[in-house]
C-alpha cells in the first residue's frame, strides 16, 4: 500500500523540481560548462560544446555521434543521431528505409505503405548557421540533455518513434562570437561588433550556397542530408522575428515556387500548425506567420529552401534574444490579433533563456508531430517522389505564371479582336471565366511542356565548368548519366563523355530548378503600387549563371549512357597533351586555364597572351604545369606547332582587395574565388586609403558596397566604439568618405593604378566627370534628377542576357552573348568624352531570361560595364554581379582577365 502512494508521490516531487526530472548518469550543461545553458551573459564556444557532444554520446544509450567532415578552418563537423536504444541497434534498417522511400524507385504504393509502417520518420534539427544568432546554437545543447536525460512519458515516446539527427552549421563561427563575447570582464561591454565575417569566407552567406555547395560546411551537410539520410522534415534555427514579436514561422507568405508537390506545401503547413498550437498550450505567445513574416518559399539555396526541391518539409523559424538582456518593444499593430499574429506578446524586458525555452518547445511540437504522424510523413515523403519519376517520364505542363498571363492576353486579344464575344464577370466571384479552348491553347501546348532531360554535351569550349555544374546536382542528392561513347539525338552527335541529366526521378524539382528559368510573379502590394521584395533572389538558374551549353530533352533518349551512382561525383575528362618543342597553348575559353596560368607564373615560368586567338601561349619548359591542370581539371591544352608572330607577355599583378570592419561578404566570395583559381591577393581597408597605403598595390577591387557613389551615399560600417575594439583589430575601423577618400582613389588611378569597381560600387563613376551617367533616372516636380521609383523599375537579382564586346581584352574568352546576374546593378550611359570604352551593353527591351524584372525596357542601350582612362591609369566599372556568391562562373574572366600586366 505504502508503494503504491510513493510511486506517483517520488514522480510528482520529479517533475516539480526542474533537474532533479534528469536521470544523473547524463553530465547536465551547467555541470559542463559552469553556467546554466540561457543564463544572461554567458556563451559557450564550439570547442566546449564539442567536448560536451562527445561527452553525452559516450555516457548516453541515445546518442550515436559520427564525424561528418572538417570546416574551412579544420575544425570537425559532427552528425549527432538520437532515438532510443532499440532503434540505434537498427539504425542502418531505418537510414536505408529513408533512403528508399525518399527516391522512390521500384517501389509499389503496397510496398511503401509497408515501408512506412516499418520506419521510423527522421527529423533534422541545426543551429548555429548564424554565429551572432546564438540561441539557434545553444538549444542544440538544451535539447540534446533533455533528450538524453529525460524519461517522462513525452520524451520516451519522441525516442520511439522518431530518428533525431542534429547537426552544428557553423563550428568556426561559434567560437569566433563566444570568444569575442565572453573576452570582455565587464558584462554590460559584451558585445558581437567581430572584426571579419563569421565564416572565413562569407559570413551571413554561409546560407546561400545550398545548391551550389561551394564550401566545406555545406558540402559536409549535402552528403549527409540528400545522399545518406534523406530526412522528411529539416528544422534550421535562425535569428530575429519582427519587432513586437518572438518568433516567426511557419506557415509562410507566398509565393511559393511552382515546381513544388502540393503535398509539400500541405506539408509545412501541418508542421506549422503544431508548432504554433504548442505555443500557445504553454501560453508562450508572440509567434508570427504568413502575410505578418517576410519569408516565402519562393527561393532555391538556402538550408531550409533548399529541401523543398527534395520533397523534404523545410522549417526555418527567426526568434529574438540574445545573452545579452533585451527589450520585446511595443508596436501597435502587432497588439491586433490576426491569423499572421493570432497571440500577441505584451512588451516585456527579454532574457536569453526565454527564447532557448521557446526553441525547445518548438522542436518538441515538431517531434510530436513527427511521432503523431510517423507513417504518413514517410509514406507522403515517397508519394512526392513517384509524382516526380511519373512527372518526368510524360508530358507535364508546370502552370507558371507566364502560361496563365498568356492565356488571359490570347482571350482578351480574340475579345479586343471581335473573334470572342465580351462576357461580364458572372457569379458570387465575379470572376473572369474564360472558354477552355484558351486553357488547352497554353497547357496542353507542346512547346509548353517540360523537358523530360537535359544533355550537356562534352564537346563545348569549357566542359570543366559543365562538370563543376553537374556536381553540384550530385551533390544535392541528383543521379546523372554520362555517355560510353559517342552518339547522336534529334540530328545532333554528342560525343563520349556527354552528361544525360533525366527528370524522371524523385529530385525532379531540383533538376528543373538549376536548368529552367525563374519565373516569378509580379508580386505588388497594390496594382501599380512598389513590388514585394522577395526574400532573397528573384531568379538564380544554375546552368545559366555558370555558362553551360544544354540541350533539352523531351521524350526518353536511347544512347550509350552509364548511370552513376548517388553521390560519386565526375571528373573532367583527362586530356593528354602532345610533347612540343615550340611550345603549348591553354584555351581562353576555359576558366580553369587561369589555375594553370597562375601555378606557371608561381614557378616562375613566362606566359603570353596571344593578341589574335587570345589564348595563352607557354613556353616549352612549364610543360608539366600544363600536363598536370589538363589531366586533373580536364582543360584543353595542347602542343603548338607554331609560335604566333603577335604574343604578349602576362605578368602577375599585386591585388588589393577591400574590405572593412566587421567583413563584407562580397569581397569575402572573392576571396574564395581568387584561392580555388590560384590567385594572389592582400586585403586593405578604409585607413588604408586615407593614409595612401594603397600605393602598394597595382590594382584595387571593390566588390557590393564600398565606394561613395555619385549622390554622396555610400556603405556605412556598423563601426564599434573603437574602445571595445583590441588594438591588433583597429586598422579595420573606419570607412571611406566622399570628401577624401574618393580624392585619393582618383590621384592612384591618375598616377597609375587600377581600380576595379563590380556590383553597387561601380555608381561611383557617375561622379568622376569622365562622360558616364546614370540611365535610370528620371526627373521630379522641381526638376530635380532622381533614381526611377521601385513601382516603374525594380530588378532583385536575376539572370538578364547582354551583348559583350570580345574585341576587348576584359572579355577575352568570352562568348558574345552573355548571362549576367543583376540586382538592380548600376548601369552606365556614355558621352562622347573618348576616354570610356563599353564593355557591354543590354540591346533588348526584355533582357530578363530568368527572375522578375519590374520595367526592364528601362535597360533597353545601357552599358554594363565601362574603362575610362583617368590620368596615367585605368577606373572599369562592371555593374552586374559577375562574382555573384561564387555561383556566376560564365562572367568570372571578366574579372581573371583583368588581374595581369
Amino acid at each position: 500500500m505504502r508503494r503504491k502512494i510513493l510511486v506517483p508521490l517520488i514522480t510528482l516531487f520529479l517533475a516539480t523540481y526542474g533537474e532533479a526530472t534528469f536521470a544523473q548518469q547524463v553530465t547536465s550543461p551547467k555541470r559542463h560548462f559552469g553556467f546554466r545553458i540561457g543564463d544572461d551573459y554567458m556563451l559557450a564556444n564550439y570547442k566546449q560544446m564539442e567536448s560536451y557532444f562527445l561527452k553525452v554520446a559516450q555516457e548516453s544509450d541515445r546518442v550515436l555521434i559520427r564525424e561528418a567532415g572538417l570546416t574551412e578552418e579544420g575544425r570537425k563537423q559532427y552528425l549527432l543521431i538520437v532515438s532510443s536504444p532499440e532503434n540505434l541497434k537498427h539504425i542502418e534498417k531505418y537510414r536505408g528505409i529513408s533512403q528508399r522511400l525518399g527516391r522512390a524507385e521500384g517501389l509499389t504504393d503496397s510496398e511503401a505503405l509497408q515501408l512506412a509502417k516499418e520506419g521510423k520518420p527522421v527529423v533534422w534539427i541545426d543551429g548555429g548557421m548564424h554565429s551572432n544568432e546564438t540561441v539557434g546554437s545553444h538549444q542544440l545543447i538544451e535539447t540534446l540533455y533533455q533528450l538524453t536525460s529525460r524519461n517522462d512519458e513525452e520524451i520516451l515516446r519522441y525516442l520511439d518513434k522518431v530518428i533525431i539527427l542534429m547537426w552544428h552549421v557553423n563550428p568556426d563561427g561559434q567560437d569566433l562570437i563566444a570568444d569575442w563575447y565572453m573576452q570582455y570582464e565587464d558584462k554590460e561591454k559584451r558585445n558581437m561588433h567581430i572584426p571579419v565575417l563569421y565564416h572565413k569566407y562569407v559570413g551571413h552567406d554561409n546560407n546561400r550556397d545550398y545548391f551550389m555547395f561551394n564550401l566545406k560546411e555545406t558540402e559536409n551537410l549535402a552528403k549527409v542530408m540528400y545522399i545518406d539520410w534523406l530526412p522528411q522534415i529539416i528544422y534550421n534555427h535562425h535569428q530575429t522575428s519582427p519587432d513586437g514579436t518572438i518568433v516567426a514561422g511557419p506557415p509562410y507568405r507566398d509565393p511559393f515556387n511552382h515546381v513544388f508537390d502540393p503535398l509539400l506545401i500541405t506539408g509545412i503547413d501541418g508542421v506549422g500548425a503544431a508548432m504554433i498550437n504548442r505555443l500557445n498550450v504553454e501560453d508562450k505567445p508572440g509567434y508570427v506567420r504568413l502575410d505578418q513574416s517576410t519569408f516565402s518559399t519562393w527561393w532555391n539555396g538556402g538550408l531550409r529552401t533548399a529541401p523543398y526541391f527534395r520533397n523534404m518539409i523545410g522549417i526555418l523559424t527567426e526568434i529574438t534574444g540574445n545573452p545579452t538582456p533585451s527589450v520585446i518593444p511595443a508596436v501597435a499593430e502587432r497588439q491586433i490579433p490576426r491569423n499572421g499574429l493570432p497571440n500577441p506578446v505584451d512588451p516585456q524586458k527579454w532574457h536569453f533563456r526565454q527564447s532557448i525555452d521557446y526553441s525547445v518547445s518548438l522542436n518538441f511540437a515538431i517531434l510530436d508531430y513527427a511521432a503523431r504522424n510517423g507513417d504518413q510523413l514517410l509514406y507522403n515523403f515517397y508519394k512526392m517522389g513517384k509524382n516526380s519519376i511519373e512527372r518526368g517520364s510524360r508530358d507535364h505542363w508546370t502552370k507558371y505564371p507566364k502560361f496563365a498571363e498568356a492565356m488571359e492576353r490570347s482571350y482578351d486579344e480574340a475579345v479586343k479582336s471581335g473573334k470572342e464575344a465580351k462576357k461580364e464577370p458572372t457569379g458570387y466571384y465575379r470572376s473572369k471565366i474564360i472558354p477552355d479552348s484558351y486553357y488547352e491553347s497554353v497547357y496542353k501546348n507542346p512547346s509548353n511542356r517540360d523537358p523530360r532531360g537535359y544533355i550537356i554535351s562534352a564537346d563545348q569550349p569549357d566542359f570543366g565548368t559543365a562538370i563543376k555544374f553537374v556536381n553540384a546536382l550530385i551533390k544535392g542528392g541528383v543521379y546523372v548519366y554520362q555517355s560510353t561513347s559517342d552518339f547522336t539525338y534529334g540530328g545532333k552527335r554528342y560525343p563520349k563523355n556527354s552528361i544525360v541529366v533525366k527528370t524522371n526521378q524523385a529530385f525532379r524539382p531540383q533538376i528543373l530548378d538549376m536548368f529552367e528559368p525563374q519565373d516569378h510573379p509580379h508580386d505588388v502590394q497594390y496594382p501599380g503600387g512598389p513590388p514585394v521584395r522577395p526574400y532573397d533572389a528573384a531568379g538564380w538558374t544554375l546552368a545559366m549563371q555558370m555558362g553551360v551549353e544544354y540541350d533539352r530533352i523531351y521524350e526518353d533518349i536511347t544512347a550509350p549512357l552509364e548511370r552513376k551512382p548517388y553521390g560519386e561525383l565526375l571528373k573532367a575528362p583527362s586530356v593528354e597533351v602532345s610533347v612540343s618543342k615550340v611550345g603549348y597553348i591553354l584555351p581562353a575559353q576555359s576558366n580553369d586555364s587561369f589555375l594553370a596560368i597562375n601555378r606557371l607564373l608561381k614557378s616562375g615560368h613566362r606566359v603570353y597572351r596571344d593578341e589574335q586567338s587570345k589564348d595563352f601561349f607557354v613556353e616549352p619548359r612549364g610543360r608539366d604545369i600544363v600536363v598536370q591542370v589538363a589531366r586533373e581539371y580536364g582543360v584543353r591544352a595542347r602542343g603548338a606547332t607554331v609560335k604566333s608572330s603577335r604574343l604578349k607577355p602576362i605578368e602577375k599583378l599585386k591585388i588589393g582587395l577591400y574590405d572593412y570592419y566587421g567583413g563584407s561578404m562580397p569581397s569575402g566570395w572573392v576571396r574564395w574565388i581568387f584561392e580555388q583559381y590560384g590567385f594572389e591577393y592582400r586585403q586593405f581597408f578604409p585607413q588604408d586609403v586615407d593614409s595612401r597605403k594603397i600605393d602598394d598595390f597595382d590594382v584595387l577591387i571593390f566588390v557590393g558596397q564600398g565606394i561613395p557613389t555619385g549622390d554622396g551615399s555610400g556603405y556605412r560600417s556598423r563601426l564599434p566604439e573603437a574602445s571595445l575594439v583590441p588594438e591588433a583589430y583597429r586598422h579595420m575601423l573606419g570607412e571611406l568618405s566622399r570628401d577624401k577618400s574618393v580624392g585619393v582613389l582618383k590621384e592612384y588611378v591618375e598616377k597609375g593604378g587600377k581600380i576595379i569597381t563590380i556590383g553597387s560600387s561601380s555608381a561611383w563613376v557617375y561622379g568622376l566627370n569622365i562622360g558616364v551617367t546614370n540611365p535610370l533616372v528620371e526627373r521630379n516636380e522641381e526638376g530635380k534628377e532622381v533614381p526611377l521609383p521601385s513601382n516603374k523599375y525594380y530588378i532583385p537579382t536575376s539572370i538578364l542576357r547582354a551583348d559583350i564586346d570580345v574585341s576587348k581584352p576584359e572579355n577575352y574568352g568570352m562568348p558574345a552573348q552573355i548571362n549576367i546576374v543583376f540586382n538592380n546593378s548600376p548601369v552606365f550611359r556614355i558621352g562622347e568624352s573618348g576616354q570610356v570604352y563599353s564593355l557591354g551593353k543590354i540591346s533588348t527591351d526584355k533582357p530578363l531570361l530568368s527572375g522578375w524584372a519590374h520595367g526592364q525596357h528601362y535597360l533597353k542601350d545601357t552599358h554594363i560595364g565601362v574603362v575610362a582612362t583617368l590620368g596615367k591609369g585605368k577606373v572599369v566599372a562592371i555593374g552586374p554581379e559577375i562574382t555573384n556568391r561564387a555561383q556566376a562562373h560564365a562572367t568570372f574572366k571578366m574579372l581573371f582577365n583583368q588581374l595581369y600586366k
